[in-house]
C-alpha cells in the first residue's frame, strides 16, 4: 500500500475507534479534540513500519541522517517488509510507546509535568504525515512546522484517557500491517518464523496466494501496491476522514453537525 494511503487508513481507524457521534464504534471514545489531534498521529504511527525502506516517507524526513536512520533500521530488520511487518513488531511498538508515554519534565512554569516523550514522538509522526498527505506541499519543513504545532496542541488538548497514545501508535502501525496484508506482496507475520507451503500448495491457484512460496500470508484482495483498486478504497475512506474530522471541529466549538443535517 502507498504511504498515503497507509496515513489516511491510520486516521479513519482512529476516527472509527474513538468517536461516538454515529460515524465512529465509540470503542475508545475521547474528546472531539482527542479525535482531531489522534487522528493525526494515527495517520503518522501507520507509516512507522516503513521505515525499513531506503525510499519511503520516513527515509526522506531529514536530510541524510533520515536515510541513515532508515538504512540502519532496514538492515537491522533484514530489509522491507520483513522484521518491521510481523506481529512482533507490533508489540515492540506498543512497549516503546508505553515507554514514552511514561517520559515528563516538571517544568518550574507549569502546573504539571510536561509529556515530553508523547511531544517528541507525535511531533515526528504527524510530519511525517502531513509530508505523505500532501498537507506539507512537498516541503520537509513545513512538514515538521506542522508536526510541531500538532505536538504542541496534542500537550495542551491532550484526550483524558491516560492511555490514548500507547492505543493510538499501535493502532496506527498494526493499520499499517492490515493495508500490506491485503495486497499481493503480503507479509512475514510470524517473522523471524516465516515457515514455506509445501510445494503441493503452490500449485493451487488461489490458495498460493494466500500463502506465497516465500512464506508470505496475504489476503490480496487490492492487488498489487497502488493498484486501482487500492485507489477506489481509498475514495471512501478519504471522506470518512473528512466528515470525521469536520464533525469533531465543530463539535469542539459547540456545532452539533449530525443535528444541522438531520
Amino acid at each position: 500500500m502507498m504511504g498515503a494511503h497507509h496515513a489516511m487508513t491510520g486516521a479513519a481507524a482512529w476516527i472509527a475507534v474513538t468517536a461516538t457521534a454515529g460515524h465512529g464504534l465509540g470503542l475508545f471514545p475521547v474528546s472531539p479534540a482527542g479525535t482531531i489531534t489522534g487522528a493525526l498521529l494515527c495517520a503518522g504511527a501507520a507509516l512507522l513500519a516503513d521505515a525499513d525502506h531506503g525510499s519511503a516517507t520516513i527515509s526522506r524526513s531529514v536530510p541524510v541522517l533520515g536515510r541513515l536512520v532508515t538504512g540502519g533500521i532496514s538492515r537491522a530488520s533484514g530489509g522491507h517488509r520483513h522484521g518491521l511487518h510481523g506481529l512482533l513488531a507490533v508489540l515492540c511498538v506498543w512497549l516503546l510507546a508505553t515507554g514514552l508515554d511514561r517520559l515528563s519534565w516538571q517544568s518550574p512554569w507549569a502546573e504539571k509535568p510536561i509529556d515530553v516523550g508523547v511531544a517528541a514522538a507525535s511531533a515526528a509522526a504527524i510530519a511525517f504525515a502531513g509530508y505523505a498527505l500532501g498537507l506539507a506541499q512537498g516541503s520537509w519543513p513545513i512538514a515538521w512546522l506542522i508536526g510541531l504545532v500538532g505536538a504542541a496542541g496534542i500537550t495542551v488538548f491532550t484526550p483524558e484517557r491516560s492511555d490514548w497514545f500507547i492505543v493510538c501508535i499501535t493502532l496506527g502501525y498494526g493499520v499499517h500491517l492490515a493495508g500490506d496484508l491485503l495486497t499481493t506482496g503480503g507479509l512475514p507475520l510470524f517473522w523471524p518464523w516465516v515457515p514455506r507451503p509445501p510445494r503441493a500448495w503452490r500449485k493451487v491457484p488461489v490458495l498460493r496466494h494466500v500463502w506465497t512460496s516465500g512464506g508470505y500470508l496475504a489476503l490480496p484482495v487490492l492487488g498489487n501496491a497502488g493498484s486501482v483498486r487500492e485507489w477506489a478504497l481509498l475514495i471512501p475512506v478519504t471522506l470518512y476522514v473528512g466528515y470525521g474530522m469536520l464533525f469533531a471541529a465543530l463539535a469542539e466549538v459547540g456545532v452539533d453537525l449530525a443535528a444541522i443535517l438531520h
